[in-house]
Protein backbone atom coordinates (compact mmCIF):
# COMPACT_ATOMS: atom_id res chain seq x y z
CA UNK A 1 0.00 0.00 0.00
CA UNK A 2 1.23 3.48 -0.71
CA UNK A 3 1.95 5.93 1.87
CA UNK A 4 -0.08 8.88 2.14
CA UNK A 5 2.19 12.26 1.41
CA UNK A 6 1.38 14.91 4.22
CA UNK A 7 -0.40 18.09 2.99
CA UNK A 8 0.12 21.69 4.14
CA UNK A 9 -1.77 24.56 2.77
CA UNK A 10 0.62 27.92 1.77
CA UNK A 11 -1.06 31.29 1.66
CA UNK A 12 1.54 34.68 1.38
CA UNK A 13 -0.63 37.52 2.56
CA UNK A 14 -0.36 41.28 3.04
CA UNK A 15 -2.04 44.11 4.84
CA UNK A 16 -4.13 45.41 2.05
CA UNK A 17 -5.86 41.49 2.02
CA UNK A 18 -6.04 41.67 6.06
CA UNK A 19 -10.22 41.39 5.47
CA UNK A 20 -10.67 38.81 2.57
CA UNK A 21 -7.40 36.84 4.45
CA UNK A 22 -9.46 36.67 7.59
CA UNK A 23 -12.57 35.31 5.03
CA UNK A 24 -10.15 32.78 4.04
CA UNK A 25 -9.28 31.47 7.16
CA UNK A 26 -12.96 31.46 8.45
CA UNK A 27 -13.91 29.24 5.43
CA UNK A 28 -10.72 26.73 5.95
CA UNK A 29 -11.60 26.46 9.47
CA UNK A 30 -15.03 25.46 8.87
CA UNK A 31 -14.47 23.25 5.64
CA UNK A 32 -11.31 22.07 4.95
CA UNK A 33 -9.33 18.87 6.47
CA UNK A 34 -6.87 16.73 5.73
CA UNK A 35 -3.60 19.27 6.28
CA UNK A 36 -1.07 19.07 8.61
CA UNK A 37 -0.80 22.81 8.69
CA UNK A 38 -1.27 26.14 7.26
CA UNK A 39 1.70 28.33 6.76
CA UNK A 40 1.06 32.13 6.54
CA UNK A 41 3.58 34.14 4.57
CA UNK A 42 3.92 37.97 5.53
CA UNK A 43 6.58 40.53 5.35
CA UNK A 44 8.00 41.05 8.54
CA UNK A 45 6.61 44.23 9.87
CA UNK A 46 3.46 42.74 9.30
CA UNK A 47 3.98 40.31 11.82
CA UNK A 48 1.96 41.57 14.79
CA UNK A 49 -0.86 42.51 12.20
CA UNK A 50 -1.53 39.02 11.59
CA UNK A 51 -0.48 36.92 14.62
CA UNK A 52 -3.82 36.54 15.70
CA UNK A 53 -4.17 34.15 13.24
CA UNK A 54 -1.95 31.64 14.74
CA UNK A 55 -3.17 28.49 16.45
CA UNK A 56 -2.96 24.68 16.58
CA UNK A 57 -2.52 24.56 12.63
CA UNK A 58 -1.78 27.81 11.31
CA UNK A 59 1.51 29.59 11.74
CA UNK A 60 2.62 32.96 10.08
CA UNK A 61 5.69 33.16 9.13
CA UNK A 62 8.10 36.06 8.42
CA UNK A 63 9.03 36.39 4.79
CA UNK A 64 12.36 37.09 6.04
CA UNK A 65 12.72 32.96 6.38
CA UNK A 66 12.29 32.45 2.96
CA UNK A 67 14.12 35.61 0.44
CA UNK A 68 17.50 35.63 0.19
CA UNK A 69 19.65 38.42 2.45
CA UNK A 70 20.60 40.62 -0.62
CA UNK A 71 17.03 41.59 -0.96
CA UNK A 72 15.83 44.45 0.84
CA UNK A 73 13.11 45.97 1.72
CA UNK A 74 12.48 50.07 0.78
CA UNK A 75 10.86 51.92 3.52
CA UNK A 76 7.39 53.11 2.51
CA UNK A 77 8.32 56.73 3.34
CA UNK A 78 10.24 56.18 0.21
CA UNK A 79 7.73 55.03 -2.15
CA UNK A 80 4.73 56.67 -4.00
CA UNK A 81 1.49 55.24 -3.64
CA UNK A 82 2.68 53.05 -0.73
CA UNK A 83 3.29 50.29 -2.90
CA UNK A 84 5.80 47.71 -1.40
CA UNK A 85 8.99 47.24 -3.50
CA UNK A 86 12.54 45.58 -2.58
CA UNK A 87 15.72 46.44 -4.41
CA UNK A 88 19.19 44.85 -4.63
CA UNK A 89 22.21 45.75 -7.35
CA UNK A 90 21.61 41.95 -8.08
CA UNK A 91 18.39 41.94 -9.86
CA UNK A 92 16.88 46.01 -9.73
CA UNK A 93 13.50 46.04 -8.38
CA UNK A 94 11.11 43.75 -7.47
CA UNK A 95 7.27 44.52 -6.56
CA UNK A 96 5.05 42.84 -3.96
CA UNK A 97 3.73 40.11 -6.39
CA UNK A 98 6.61 39.15 -7.86
CA UNK A 99 7.70 38.64 -4.13
CA UNK A 100 4.83 36.62 -3.50
CA UNK A 101 5.99 34.10 -5.94
CA UNK A 102 9.02 34.05 -4.85
CA UNK A 103 8.16 33.15 -1.45
CA UNK A 104 5.77 30.28 -2.46
CA UNK A 105 8.40 28.72 -4.41
CA UNK A 106 11.01 29.32 -1.40
CA UNK A 107 8.52 28.22 1.30
CA UNK A 108 7.41 24.84 -0.57
CA UNK A 109 11.17 24.02 -1.01
CA UNK A 110 11.79 24.09 3.06
CA UNK A 111 8.80 23.75 4.56
CA UNK A 112 8.37 19.87 5.97
CA UNK A 113 5.34 18.81 4.01
CA UNK A 114 5.64 16.89 1.03
CA UNK A 115 2.78 18.31 -0.63
CA UNK A 116 1.18 22.26 -0.44
CA UNK A 117 -2.31 23.64 -1.75
CA UNK A 118 -1.09 27.08 -2.59
CA UNK A 119 -4.08 29.51 -1.72
CA UNK A 120 -4.19 33.39 -2.55
CA UNK A 121 -5.94 35.45 0.49
CA UNK A 122 -8.77 36.13 -2.46
CA UNK A 123 -10.15 32.50 -2.10
CA UNK A 124 -13.17 31.77 0.06
CA UNK A 125 -14.35 27.65 0.44
CA UNK A 126 -17.80 27.23 0.30
CA UNK A 127 -17.84 23.17 0.34
CA UNK A 128 -15.95 21.11 2.25
CA UNK A 129 -13.01 19.84 1.24
CA UNK A 130 -10.63 17.22 2.42
CA UNK A 131 -7.14 18.64 1.29
CA UNK A 132 -5.04 15.55 2.14
CA UNK A 133 -7.28 12.87 0.39
CA UNK A 134 -7.21 15.24 -3.08
CA UNK A 135 -3.31 16.31 -2.91
CA UNK A 136 -1.62 13.23 -0.59
CA UNK A 137 -2.16 10.53 -2.82
CA UNK A 138 0.78 8.61 -5.01
CA UNK A 139 0.24 11.11 -7.96
CA UNK A 140 0.17 14.83 -7.51
CA UNK A 141 -2.53 16.69 -9.52
CA UNK A 142 -1.66 18.82 -12.02
CA UNK A 143 -3.74 21.26 -12.91
CA UNK A 144 -3.69 22.14 -16.87
CA UNK A 145 -6.10 24.32 -19.22
CA UNK A 146 -4.97 22.75 -22.60
CA UNK A 147 -4.06 25.30 -25.36
CA UNK A 148 -5.60 28.14 -23.84
CA UNK A 149 -2.46 30.86 -24.45
CA UNK A 150 -2.51 32.30 -27.80
CA UNK A 151 0.90 33.72 -29.14
CA UNK A 152 -0.35 37.67 -28.90
CA UNK A 153 -1.85 36.96 -25.12
CA UNK A 154 -0.87 40.18 -23.39
CA UNK A 155 0.27 38.78 -20.15
CA UNK A 156 0.31 34.70 -20.29
CA UNK A 157 2.33 34.54 -23.74
CA UNK A 158 5.39 37.16 -21.78
CA UNK A 159 5.29 34.85 -19.14
CA UNK A 160 4.81 31.20 -20.84
CA UNK A 161 8.44 32.67 -22.82
CA UNK A 162 9.77 33.31 -19.63
CA UNK A 163 9.20 29.96 -18.42
CA UNK A 164 11.55 28.66 -21.44
CA UNK A 165 14.28 31.11 -20.77
CA UNK A 166 14.51 30.15 -17.14
CA UNK A 167 14.31 26.43 -17.54
CA UNK A 168 16.71 26.21 -20.67
CA UNK A 169 14.13 24.75 -22.54
CA UNK A 170 13.38 24.95 -26.35
CA UNK A 171 10.03 27.91 -27.57
CA UNK A 172 6.89 26.58 -26.45
CA UNK A 173 4.46 25.93 -29.30
CA UNK A 174 1.60 28.33 -29.20
CA UNK A 175 -1.28 27.66 -28.23
CA UNK A 176 0.24 26.87 -24.89
CA UNK A 177 -1.42 24.91 -22.17
CA UNK A 178 -1.84 27.36 -18.69
CA UNK A 179 -1.47 26.13 -15.57
CA UNK A 180 -2.68 29.31 -13.31
CA UNK A 181 -5.88 27.96 -11.15
CA UNK A 182 -6.81 29.36 -7.52
CA UNK A 183 -6.17 26.14 -5.81
CA UNK A 184 -3.13 25.06 -6.75
CA UNK A 185 -1.22 21.66 -5.69
CA UNK A 186 2.68 21.59 -5.61
CA UNK A 187 5.00 18.72 -4.48
CA UNK A 188 7.90 19.28 -2.92
CA UNK A 189 10.35 17.08 -4.49
CA UNK A 190 9.09 18.65 -8.26
CA UNK A 191 9.80 22.16 -6.32
CA UNK A 192 12.98 21.56 -5.38
CA UNK A 193 14.46 20.13 -8.89
CA UNK A 194 12.54 22.91 -10.75
CA UNK A 195 14.69 25.41 -8.24
CA UNK A 196 18.13 23.23 -9.57
CA UNK A 197 17.00 23.02 -13.10
CA UNK A 198 16.80 27.36 -13.05
CA UNK A 199 19.88 27.61 -11.13
CA UNK A 200 22.28 25.39 -13.55
CA UNK A 201 20.52 26.96 -16.66
CA UNK A 202 21.83 30.34 -15.49
CA UNK A 203 24.49 29.63 -13.54
CA UNK A 204 23.51 32.04 -10.56
CA UNK A 205 21.15 30.88 -8.04
CA UNK A 206 17.48 30.35 -8.67
CA UNK A 207 16.13 33.07 -6.88
CA UNK A 208 18.45 36.28 -8.08
CA UNK A 209 17.39 34.61 -11.86
CA UNK A 210 13.96 34.87 -10.56
CA UNK A 211 14.23 38.42 -9.20
CA UNK A 212 15.55 39.46 -12.51
CA UNK A 213 12.97 38.23 -14.43
CA UNK A 214 10.48 40.75 -14.90
CA UNK A 215 7.61 38.34 -16.45
CA UNK A 216 6.83 35.68 -14.21
CA UNK A 217 4.24 33.00 -13.66
CA UNK A 218 5.11 30.72 -10.70
CA UNK A 219 2.28 28.30 -11.47
CA UNK A 220 2.97 28.26 -14.96
CA UNK A 221 6.82 27.71 -14.07
CA UNK A 222 5.73 24.70 -12.38
CA UNK A 223 3.62 23.45 -14.43
CA UNK A 224 5.70 24.02 -17.84
CA UNK A 225 8.83 21.96 -15.63
CA UNK A 226 6.72 19.03 -14.76
CA UNK A 227 5.06 18.40 -18.33
CA UNK A 228 9.04 18.27 -19.87
CA UNK A 229 10.13 16.02 -17.25
CA UNK A 230 9.26 12.57 -18.12
CA UNK A 231 9.87 11.37 -14.22
CA UNK A 232 8.26 14.32 -12.98
CA UNK A 233 5.53 13.64 -15.11
CA UNK A 234 4.50 10.15 -14.43
CA UNK A 235 4.45 11.46 -10.25
CA UNK A 236 1.77 13.81 -11.50
CA UNK A 237 -1.61 13.25 -12.53
CA UNK A 238 -3.04 15.60 -15.18
CA UNK A 239 -6.41 17.51 -13.96
CA UNK A 240 -8.75 19.76 -16.01
CA UNK A 241 -11.25 20.77 -14.16
CA UNK A 242 -10.11 23.20 -11.28
CA UNK A 243 -11.06 23.25 -8.05
CA UNK A 244 -12.39 27.13 -7.84
CA UNK A 245 -15.18 29.67 -9.24
CA UNK A 246 -13.81 32.72 -10.75
CA UNK A 247 -14.37 36.13 -10.93
CA UNK A 248 -12.49 38.09 -12.92
CA UNK A 249 -14.62 41.09 -13.95
CA UNK A 250 -14.01 44.91 -13.14
CA UNK A 251 -18.12 45.36 -11.90
CA UNK A 252 -18.42 44.98 -8.25
CA UNK A 253 -21.07 41.92 -6.99
CA UNK A 254 -23.52 42.45 -4.53
CA UNK A 255 -24.57 39.71 -1.56
CA UNK A 256 -27.09 37.36 -3.98
CA UNK A 257 -24.94 37.75 -7.35
CA UNK A 258 -22.23 35.81 -4.97
CA UNK A 259 -25.16 33.36 -3.76
CA UNK A 260 -26.22 32.56 -7.25
CA UNK A 261 -22.64 31.94 -7.92
CA UNK A 262 -22.14 29.56 -5.29
CA UNK A 263 -25.77 28.15 -5.50
CA UNK A 264 -24.93 27.01 -9.45
CA UNK A 265 -22.33 26.08 -8.89
CA UNK A 266 -21.06 22.23 -9.66
CA UNK A 267 -19.95 19.91 -7.57
CA UNK A 268 -16.68 19.79 -8.54
CA UNK A 269 -16.00 23.69 -6.69
CA UNK A 270 -15.19 24.07 -3.70
CA UNK A 271 -13.51 27.61 -3.19
CA UNK A 272 -14.67 30.65 -4.90
CA UNK A 273 -12.28 33.66 -6.08
CA UNK A 274 -13.75 36.87 -6.40
CA UNK A 275 -11.12 39.53 -7.86
CA UNK A 276 -10.31 42.33 -5.56
CA UNK A 277 -10.02 44.76 -8.10
CA UNK A 278 -14.00 44.22 -8.50
CA UNK A 279 -14.64 46.03 -5.54
CA UNK A 280 -16.91 43.46 -4.16
CA UNK A 281 -17.58 44.09 -0.80
CA UNK A 282 -16.22 41.20 1.35
CA UNK A 283 -19.26 41.31 3.70
CA UNK A 284 -21.66 40.68 0.65
CA UNK A 285 -19.15 37.12 -0.23
CA UNK A 286 -18.93 36.78 3.76
CA UNK A 287 -22.82 36.59 3.29
CA UNK A 288 -23.34 34.42 0.54
CA UNK A 289 -21.41 32.20 1.76
CA UNK A 290 -22.44 31.66 5.47
CA UNK A 291 -19.61 33.23 6.92
CA UNK A 292 -21.12 36.75 7.80
CA UNK A 293 -20.56 36.06 11.53
CA UNK A 294 -17.37 38.01 12.02
CA UNK A 295 -16.69 40.78 10.59
CA UNK A 296 -13.17 41.93 10.22
CA UNK A 297 -11.86 45.23 9.45
CA UNK A 298 -8.44 46.49 8.29
CA UNK A 299 -6.33 48.05 11.02
CA UNK A 300 -3.39 48.06 9.21
CA UNK A 301 -1.12 51.19 10.54
CA UNK A 302 -1.06 54.61 8.59
CA UNK A 303 2.23 53.84 7.76
CA UNK A 304 1.33 50.58 5.69
CA UNK A 305 -1.34 52.02 4.08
Amino acid sequence: MNQARTVALLTPSYHKDLERFALLCDSIDLHVKGHERHYVIVADDEIPLFSRFNGEKRIVLPSSKFLPKWLRLIPPFLLRRGRRLWWSFRSGPVHGWHIQQLLKISAVSALPEERFCVIDSDNVFFRPFDAGAYAGGERAPLYVERGAIEADAPMHAAWTRSCDRLLGQAETAFPADDYIGHVIVWDKRSIQELTQTISAAAKRNWKESLCKTRALSEYLLYGHFVRNSPALLQAHEIVTEGLALAYWDAAPLDAPAVASMVEQAPATKVALSVASFSNTPVSAIRRAVGLSRVEVKDIAPAALA
